[in-house]
């Protein structure tokens, strides 16, 4: 039997990723984020929301652009560190140790640890109650070498993208088929 609960976002895993931002000064900054998606294919984006009182979004906002990171499950304390620091009085890039490495289609940087880097600018914004909705339109993407399989797509075993489940963070688990898979068997 089901237990019917309030309307929530129940609806995981998701990614934890790290989004950076530049301010006016162009000082860098990192935000914590799981509440991140595909939202389009083509042209591809990805949508992320943000609260209005989160420093980063007042960046995303006189910018409009930001950078997807995809982090590891090994750096899950760098991550959480990012979403419980805010970068309005904390240089988050000293505080975890990440790299910041110039993008090649935006002026905020990657983070040269995270093995995939999707550069976005904002197509649209939509207030939607808590969150921001902001649309990016992914304009480059850079992967780690050492993380692509014999196809050139990343290898998510050997990567280990994190994931989070509200409250804790997760690694993925063991493939389960190839898309289509299902058809062929029948």
């Amino acid at each position: 039997m089901k237990i019917l609960k309030q309307p929530s976002t129940t609806f995981f895993p998701v990614p934890a990723v790290l989004i950076t931002t530049l301010g006016k000064a162009g000082k860098p900054n990192i935000i914590t984020l799981a509440w991140a998606g595909v939202v389009n294919s083509e042209p591809p984006m990805i949508g992320i929301g943000v609260r209005p009182e989160r420093h980063s979004f007042q960046l995303l906002q006189d910018s409009g652009e930001f950078v997807v990171n995809i982090p590891t499950a090994s750096q899950v304390k760098q991550v959480d560190l990012c979403g419980v620091y805010s970068g309005a009085d904390t240089d988050k890039f000293q505080l975890t140790g990440f790299t910041p490495e110039p993008a090649t289609k935006v002026k905020p940087p990657l983070i040269a640890q995270c093995p995939v880097n999707l550069e976005c600018v904002v197509r649209h914004v939509l207030p939607l109650g808590s969150h921001h909705l902001f649309v990016g339109e992914v304009l480059a993407v850079q992967v780690d070498e050492d993380y692509l399989d014999s196809h050139q797509l990343v290898d998510i075993a050997k990567m280990q993208p994190l994931a989070y489940a509200t409250p804790s963070y997760w690694s993925l688990g063991q493939p389960l088929g190839l898309y289509g898979f299902s058809k062929k068997n029948q």
